[in-house]
């Protein structure tokens, strides 16, 4: 993967002397429990194999118990410990929930909806990202604590509030009405500009005033989508700036430790521009939880194989996820024998050095006490406690791994914030269109191929790859389709879908046709688009069934290949999917949803002209998941079984057994079999491979 050079890369501070090793923890709230719990804690953790804790998350009530009272000696206490024990911190700014006196005290400091509701206290992150209330008393105490903190021998990291924007990020309250103005005014420059883009000559929306304008509230019909799409872009914004406000305390006081905050790349998480916030932290960290499902485990692979697309292709952290069930879906599904083990093993193939679970012990009350951790209920008898040890045990072994960065597919997925907000706006042709989703199954599909790809931000090189998938690539400014167009001529293969290049930065449509921006790119001319209602189908001349949209397709190139027609309904006849060759390139066009079996089917024949082929034996192909990760001593292939059955893997290339996930042979040698949902990582001397990212 081209690696790039906005983002930054410091690592976790390991004490001085350390061998490199990948991370192991969870979050720890010692505050929950009484002291005399606390050794038998760090007990168990060394145990495990526990390497290094999240501290301090939601620890500002107790630190901070008054507006002029601190108290730090319990978390002096806890910190001491685990340095005593060899486990490291990473500590939290603790930022994440104001304490119940500040919001009695400042009620204003709390988020409203674009309803007029208020927020209120009880659960967590009931605060204003723009609120300069909330912003003055977080820095006080972010302060506070790298002060104390400053040189401990435990810190190892900073941990940034927590989640950012997962239950605060849209604030319709007029503190951000008034940031939402200047955010604009610095965009914009003048309102003459704003008008434009905005489209404010429809429905009488002029301003003349820069204090007119207000965030997207509830409206008597449809709210500007412009301003839709920039309160979107804002809201994003406003987060990142509060997590730059606390980076730059941290490090004015403490310059040599690393700062992170876990992002929350997965499912409809759709809020927040991570692409746009990775240069702001030391290194990239993530939250994710498996939504269950017949995708579950692809979606899992998708959302860590995006993470490390943000970061650049360098290692990262995989701060939070689950050893067993969740609590906040609607059926809370334990996990199977080997998935604590295998979902844990895939966030490392895909560029994890350190896994951590929320949480190290499981709560005895509150709203996440159903929610699993590395200590159950059961206690350090449990079976999920032996599968947390093993665990640790196998990433023990992979310190050789640690560092490494994950080696570029040939293949991508092109992902978008911009297109995710903008496509599923209301007014739309489809209300039923779902971007991520879309871009999930032409993921499946790869897995089905067995083929290796990439899923990457827009603002990535494209250069590294032959292949580019960009479905419902539907915001697409001048500069994003030349690069594309400067990427199909330089012999580069793309493949994108309906509505794609529909409109620019400004959610302006392209006249002209449709798909307007890579109209000319794709040789096809679309004059209305022909959703289909829920439930509808038609179907393609290749026996492919297809739903949610179709299109009255012409060829405007005379070299358009046709690849599947319609065979039913209003567009029968005309072409589904086309293909044009360009140069050494080519641009293929698929104008209606398929399924991720159907895209399997269409996306083989298209690798196939781009000489892209799977790296799996023929048996293991489409039931094995495989990441690979590089340094310049060697490759590291992790192939993780994605069913509930024995895989063959005869056909391998020949490597070293570096680990394998429970169950394991008796024995503990061999790589011909992968046991149900087991996960084989094998080193493969490469003496060609390019130096760490520095």
């Amino acid at each position: 993967m081209t690696t790039n050079p906005s983002v930054q890369h410091r690592w976790i501070r390991w004490p001085e002397g350390a061998t490199p090793r990948l991370g192991y923890g969870a979050d720890y709230n010692p505050e929950q429990w009484p002291r005399e719990v606390w050794r038998e804690d760090v007990r168990l953790m060394r145990e495990a194999g526990v390497t290094i804790v999240s501290l301090a998350i939601f620890s500002w009530a107790r630190l901070q118990p008054t507006p002029d009272t601190w108290d730090f000696a319990w978390l002096d206490q806890v910190m001491d410990l685990l340095h005593e024990h060899g486990i490291a911190v990473d500590l939290a700014t603790a930022t994440a929930s104001p304490p119940p006196w500040l919001s009695t005290l400042h009620p204003e400091i709390l988020p409203v909806t674009r309803t007029g509701e208020t927020l209120w206290p009880g659960a967590r992150q009931h605060w204003r990202p723009t609120s300069p209330v909330f912003r003055s008393h977080a820095l006080r105490l972010v302060d506070k604590l790298a002060t104390r903190y400053a040189t401990h021998p435990a810190l190892a990291a900073w941990h940034i509030s927590n989640e950012l924007g997962c239950h605060n990020v849209h604030d319709y309250s007029d503190d951000a009405a008034g940031a939402f103005r200047l955010w604009l005014r610095d965009r914009y420059r003048s309102l003459d500009t704003l008008n434009h883009a905005w489209g404010t000559s429809f429905w009488s929306q002029h301003y003349s005033a820069w204090e007119q304008i207000l965030p997207p509230r509830l409206a008597a019909s449809h709210p500007n989508p412009t301003q839709q799409l920039d309160f979107k872009r804002f809201s994003s914004d406003a987060l990142r700036d509060h997590l730059c406000a606390e980076r730059e305390v941290l490090r004015r006081i403490t310059p040599d430790v690393p700062v992170t905050t876990n992002f929350m790349v997965m499912g409809e998480t759709r809020g927040m521009d991570y692409a746009g916030w990775a240069a702001e932290v030391d290194f990239v960290s993530n939250d994710h939880y498996v939504h269950p499902g017949p995708q579950a485990l692809d979606e899992l692979s998708f959302s860590a194989n995006l993470v490390s697309g943000i970061a650049g292709g360098r290692p990262w952290y995989l701060m939070e996820h689950s050893t067993s069930a969740v609590n906040w879906q609607p059926v809370n599904r334990a996990k199977l024998p080997g998935e604590l083990a295998r979902d844990s093993l895939l966030h490392v193939g895909h560029g994890a050095d350190a896994v951590a679970f929320f949480q190290w012990r499981q709560s005895a009350a509150g709203a996440e006490k159903y929610h699993s951790a590395m200590v159950p209920h059961a206690g350090a008898g449990s079976e999920v406690f032996r599968d947390v040890t093993r665990l640790g045990a196998t990433l023990a072994a992979l310190a050789p791994v640690a560092g490494s960065v994950r080696k570029a597919a040939r293949a991508a997925i092109v992902f978008d914030w911009d297109s995710w907000w903008a496509a599923e706006h209301d007014s739309h042709p489809s209300e039923l269109l779902r971007y991520r989703q879309e871009a999930l199954d032409w993921y499946s599909a790869f897995l089905a191929l067995g083929v290796r790809a990439d899923v990457v931000p827009a603002g990535s090189d494209f250069s590294g790859h032959d292949v580019l998938v960009a479905p419902v690539l539907h915001v697409v400014p001048a500069e994003l389709a030349k690069r594309l167009t400067d990427f199909v001529h330089g012999g580069g293969h793309l493949v994108t879908t309906y509505f794609s290049g529909i409109v620019d930065e400004n959610d302006h449509v392209h006249l002209g046709g449709y798909p307007g921006a890579l109209r000319e790119l794709l040789g096809v001319q679309v004059e209305e688009f022909a959703p289909l209602s829920d439930g509808e189908q038609v179907r393609l001349d290749n026996g492919d069934t297809a739903t949610l949209w179709t299109e009255a397709v012409t060829a405007t190139a005379p070299e358009v290949r046709v690849l599947a027609r319609y065979a039913d309904g209003p567009q029968a006849g005309r072409p589904a999917v086309t293909r044009r060759p360009v140069a050494a390139g080519s641009a293929a066009y698929v104008s209606t949803r398929l399924g991720p079996r159907q895209l399997a089917g269409l996306l083989g024949g298209l690798l196939d002209s781009a000489g892209v082929v799977s790296e799996l034996p023929a048996a293991a192909r489409g039931r094995v998941d495989l990441t690979v990760r590089r340094d310049e001593r060697a490759e590291y292939w992790f192939l993780a079984n994605r069913t509930d059955e024995p895989v063959d893997l005869a056909g391998l290339p020949d490597g070293e057994v570096l680990a394998r996930s429970w169950p394991t042979p008796a024995d503990g040698s061999g790589a011909e079999n992968l046991a149900p949902r087991g996960v084989l990582v094998l080193r493969l001397s490469d003496g060609g491979a390019p130096p760490r990212p520095v």
